[in-house]
């Protein structure tokens, strides 16, 4: 049919669509609000709209997700839908040149894909579409949820033709009715077909809904586990959390979340995802509970699975720093010439183990107690042995910064070897010397300035390139991290400052 004539007269007079339709009252009173909430939940979308174009504004009839009443016409999505004649989708916005400049793509919004669904009149005219959005890019509708938004745009376009008709032949309230009951049959239909568990109450919780998938999964009677007989089908073991989360939804009308273990219809106990929003009238009064009920048991297993070979791969790689350290110390013993190297080599090996440890995947027995993404964290287990019998000798202070596993292994290198000098030489090296290490943000950059008082007086800067230490520093910080390092030798003690980019200490 192409696009309709937009009608020029403005949204408030006697013609207008918005009169004819009663769009305002529409939108006021949330006629559409269970369309686009259901649309959310099918599409896996973060809005959803039902909108009404006129003019030079485009109107949002019934929306979930955001408060926004319309947009400009040459801003909106849905006239491309309507240019079409058909159900448009969007893959990412960015990368279509009709979208990519929109100010609901580049602003707040951050629209990156849309789906589209016609909002069609008996006589082939398009008044506005039932849309999807998502600030992520998506790959596309599948089968299902592509049938269920022309359902949900027919249901609305339902909806409004019985506004219009109402006004003009004094008959909304028979209308509305019938309509609605169909609605409300299309709406069980599409329930039955969609692959989750779908479940509704009344606004004190009592269950009086499920779709067919409910009774397919659990194996029970129908009708059975109508109001309180659902608890039965909760592991005992989870039925306290999963009925204190219930009960705080219903009394503060929060969305209800969380993962427990429901009876199977072979007779054991599988893993779901339970999910419920409620819908509220135009008091805010909460009117019904929408919920469903998602089979994770499968992905939970197998995470579970993971993360158990996880830590046994780690405590593994743990107990190879161990071997590594006392094969050293062994070969140590038959070689005493070697014995200085062998040392300073040992305490490199464990330093690394000990970041390795830090930063490792654990179980709830083995994990640190300090953050375990943390340099403050990792810096305070790397200075433990340099602690002093009242007081540590080692502070760190300033801004937190987050690190990763990847980064762990170097800064535990660099940090090793300035103690390492500071003990052999510097402020740890005598009773009374202090060194205190401050973190900082500038820019995108990380600084680490390590600060050393109270040690020996320092005359002059050494000379010549470093030994093996200094070239452990510099391969950490510069060549490792892509950072830089300035020693400035005072009189005090050395005053070493590390700047290093804040996207190679995390991803």
């Amino acid at each position: 049919m192409g696009q309709p004539p937009l009608p020029a007269c403005e949204a408030g007079a006697p013609g207008s669509l918005m009169n004819l339709y009663d769009a305002h009252g529409v939108a006021e009173r949330g006629v559409f609000d269970d369309l686009t909430g259901f649309a959310t939940r099918l599409c896996e979308a973060r809005f959803a709209l039902v909108t009404l174009i006129e003019g030079d504004r485009q109107h949002f009839l019934g929306r979930t997700g955001t408060t926004l009443e319309g947009t400009a016409t040459d801003d909106s999505f849905c006239r491309h839908a309507i240019a079409a004649g058909e159900a448009i989708e969007v893959p990412d916005t960015l990368a279509d040149p009709r979208f990519a400049d929109n100010p609901l793509v580049t602003g707040d919004l951050h629209i990156r894909f849309y789906a589209g669904s016609p909002l069609r009149t008996d006589d082939g005219d398009i008044l506005g579409t039932l849309c999807v959005l998502h600030d992520e890019p998506h790959p596309g509708l599948t089968p299902l949820q592509r049938e269920g938004l022309a359902v949900l745009a027919r249901a609305a376009m339902d909806r409004l033709a019985d506004r219009r008709q109402a006004r003009e032949r004094g008959e909304a309230v028979s209308r509305t009715e019938r309509r609605l009951a169909e609605s409300e049959l299309r709406f069980r239909t599409l329930a039955d077909a969609m692959p989750q568990m779908v479940w509704s109450t009344l606004p004190d919780g009592f269950h009086d809904y499920y779709n067919a998938r409910w009774y397919e999964f659990t194996g029970v009677p129908e009708g059975s586990t109508d109001g309180e007989g659902w608890n039965g089908m909760f592991h005992p073991d989870d039925q306290p959390i999963a009925w204190s989360r219930w009960r705080h939804s219903l009394e503060t009308g929060e969305p209800y979340q969380i993962e427990y273990r429901l009876r199977h219809r072979d007779g054991g106990w599988r893993w779901v995802l339970g999910r419920a929003v409620a819908l509220r009238d135009d008091a805010d009064r909460i009117v019904r509970w929408f919920g469903t009920c998602t089979d994770i048991h499968e992905q939970k297993l197998a995470m579970e699975e993971r993360e158990i070979i996880s830590q046994e791969l780690s405590h593994r790689i743990k107990n190879i720093f161990a071997v590594i350290a006392g094969l050293i110390q062994f070969a140590a013993r038959a070689r005493p010439e070697f014995a200085p190297i062998a040392t300073d080599l040992r305490q490199r090996v464990m330093a690394l183990g000990r970041a390795h440890d830090f930063v490792r995947p654990h179980s709830a027995q083995s994990r640190p107690s300090a953050q375990q993404d943390s340099m403050k964290g990792l810096l305070g287990e790397l200075f433990k042995p340099y602690a002093g019998p009242a007081a540590p000798r080692v502070t760190v202070e300033g801004e937190d910064v987050m690190i990763d596993d990847r980064s762990a292994t170097p800064l535990a290198l660099l940090f090793h070897e300035l103690a390492t000098n500071a003990s052999k030489y510097g402020a740890l090296s005598v009773e009374g010397g202090h060194v205190t290490v401050a973190i900082s943000r500038e820019g995108e950059d990380v600084l680490l300035r390590w600060q050393e008082t109270g040690g020996p007086r320092v005359t002059a800067a050494p000379d010549g390139p470093g030994g093996f230490g200094s070239q452990l520093i510099e391969l950490s910080a510069v060549r490792q991290m892509g950072g830089t390092v300035t020693r400035d030798w005072r009189e005090d003690g050395l005053v070493a400052t590390i700047r290093i980019p804040l996207g190679s200490i995390r991803r």
